[in-house]
Formats: C-alpha cells, structure tokens, sequence
C-alpha cells in the first residue's frame, strides 16, 4: 500500500512539473503543443501614381482657368496625396479555406511606417488598405475570407463622391523560422476623380445639378478586381467647388474607376497603376465609358439636360478635366473629341434628383 501511494505521488509530481514547464517564459517550448512564432517587419510605403499636376497645368492653362485650378486643386489635396491617416491589416491562410488568421489596424498618419509583427511560421497571404476611416462612403466587408475582402461601396440609386484617396496592397508571404525577414509593402491608389469645368459667361442660368455614372462600386482586395455589376447605374452626384473669381462653375467627383472597354461583367480586372511613364495612356473605346449627367434650371423653371458620353477610361489614381461651355438654352458643348454629347430640352425628370 505505501508503494502504491507512492507511485502516485511521484506520477502526480512529474505531471505537475510537465506543466509548469509549458507555463515558463524563458523554458524550452519545444515540448509544448505550441506553433512556433516569428519576428519579423513590414515595411509600409504608399505610392502616389497620378496625372493630377499634368492635367492641371495642361487643361487649366489660360489666365482665366487659374482661380478654378487653385479651388479643384485644395479640393483634391486630401484624395490625391500619399499620406495615410490609418491602415488595416490582414494576414489569410493559403492552405486551407483561405480564412483570416489574423488582423490588425493601427493610425499611421504617415507616407511610410513600419511594423514588427509577431505570426506563427507558415505561408500567408497579406492585404493592406489605407484611408479607410474617414471616407464615408466605403468601408471593409467581408473580410473574413481572403478572396471575398473588399473595399464595399455604399449601395444607393444616388450616392455622394468618396471622401478619401483609398490605397489598397497585397503580398504573399512565406515567414521562414529562425531568420529576420523584412517585407515591403507597397500601397497604390484604388480610387479616381473626374472634374467639368463650366463656361457660363453670357448665360442666364438659375441652377446646376451635376453627376457622374459608369464607374465601379467595390474594390477586391487580395485580387485587385473591381465589380462593376452595379455601377453602370449608380449615380454620383459631383459636388459644385466654389471658385473665388471668374465665370466658370466647377464640379467634381472621387469615385472608383471605369471599365477599360464598354462592356463589363460582374467582376473585371482593371489596369494596376504601378507605373511611372505615361500610366494613363488609353486607346478610345467605340462607345461610352462613362459620364456625366448635366440638369440645367433655365430662369422659366424648365430643365435641359445634356448627357456628356466619354470614350476613354477613367483609371486608379487619374485626374480628368473635361471643359464644357453652357449655352443659352441650358445645353452644354465641348471641343474634346473624347466626349460626345446628347441633349433633351425640357427634360422632365422621372426621379427626384437630391440636391
């Protein structure tokens, strides 16, 4: 009886040992159910690509363009800029169901940063999106499967232009044990914006309403696919920029991009804007791409409406100002031959347009 007794004292003593061995910061894991972990640093970079000094100087270059490039351009200083105020981060499996293994946001409020990170050693692949927080229009939706994360526009017949110049990131990762790894992630712009300069001298207008379609309405992440299933009848209203001087009336739109050709599916693979030499070059498409929507209030209360049908692409990270004259009746002309229009006189509208 006492060996007995004493046997499952020492059994007792071994599996409380075992135990407290396992709970010990500075003990040797290895015996342990644990995953072993890594360090190591992500290196966060945003990169601006964008035509929007270009295009300023090159479409507002006349004495008179000059108070109405100075308005578009403290317009867009906080959509077209490589400053993130926040970041979010996800780490998936590509293993298994593709299934988000972990995530992080932090306030970056920088054009670079980085971080230390802490993962079990395995294969991932990684998503980064920047400017999320403040741009009330988009946000992050299903996010728990890596292929199914996107950048989810506010779903509505009318919608405002987003708020925020959005960049977005991926990288697969393979984080090996025993070595100090650095990856580089570089973020670039999922968003766009498009601006119509108004020549009203010499016309009696009593009253605007101006907006764009044609454009994408959510942004995949790991894929960097946008889905255009909805958003060749989503309507962006263009908000009107007040301009200090001058006749010219000015509007402008942050959305995202348009297709590369006039037919588009549920989903379409954009052109990535990586490069540094002539990223927004584009052939003419044989139809529209986009456009704007014009609804001019003449003084006798009646509307003209003149539809603005453009033929090139409208790309991540691209500025396009298109110049137009109004016209005494309420209908609008342009000299650009990217840009057709159609006009309806006395247009009664079928909906209620919010202002």
């Amino acid at each position: 009886m006492k060996l007995n007794r004493y046997i499952r004292y020492v059994a007792l003593m071994a599996a409380m040992s075992t135990v407290a061995a396992c709970s010990m910061i500075d003990e040797d894991l290895d015996d342990c159910n644990t995953e072993t972990e890594a360090e190591y640093k992500l290196v966060y970079e945003l990169r601006l690509v964008t035509n929007m000094n270009t295009e300023l100087t090159t479409e507002l270059d006349e004495e008179s363009d000059r108070w109405v490039a100075e308005a578009l351009r403290n317009y867009l200083q906080d959509i077209f800029t490589d400053f993130a105020h926040d970041v979010d981060l996800s780490f998936f499996d590509v293993e298994g169901d593709s299934s988000l293994l972990h995530h992080e946001d932090h306030i970056m409020d920088a054009s670079q940063t980085s971080y230390t990170l802490y993962l079990p050693v395995r294969q991932y692949m990684h998503t980064a999106a920047a400017n999320i927080v403040d741009n009330n229009m988009v946000e992050i939706r299903d996010n728990d499967l890596c292929h199914k994360g996107q950048l989810w526009q506010l779903k509505a017949d009318t919608i405002a232009p987003h708020t925020t110049g959005l960049f977005s990131a991926r990288l697969p990762m393979q984080v090996l044990e025993g070595q100090d790894q650095v990856f580089h992630v570089h973020l670039y712009m999922a968003n766009c914006a498009t601006a119509l300069v108004l020549d009203t001298v010499g016309v009696d207008i009593k009253g605007f309403k101006i907006c764009t379609t044609g454009f994408a309405t959510d942004f995949y992440m790991a894929d960097s696919v946008y889905n255009y299933a909805d958003g060749l009848n989503t309507i962006v209203k263009a908000d009107h920029i007040p301009v200090a001087q001058g006749t010219k009336d000015l509007f402008c739109s942050v959305n995202y991009p348009s297709p590369e050709s006039p037919w588009a599916g549920v989903k379409e693979r954009t052109r990535t804007i990586i490069e540094t030499t002539q990223p927004f070059l584009a052939e003419r498409a044989a139809d529209a791409l986009w456009q704007y929507h014009c609804y001019v209030t003449l003084p006798d209360g009646t509307i003209t409406r003149s539809e603005l049908n453009v033929t090139l692409p409208l790309r991540a990270g691209q500025l396009k100002i298109i110049k137009a004259k109004v016209l005494p009746d309420g209908s609008i002309r342009t000299n650009s031959n990217e840009v057709s229009v159609s006009v309806t006189y006395d247009w009664k509208p079928g909906l209620v347009i919010e202002a």
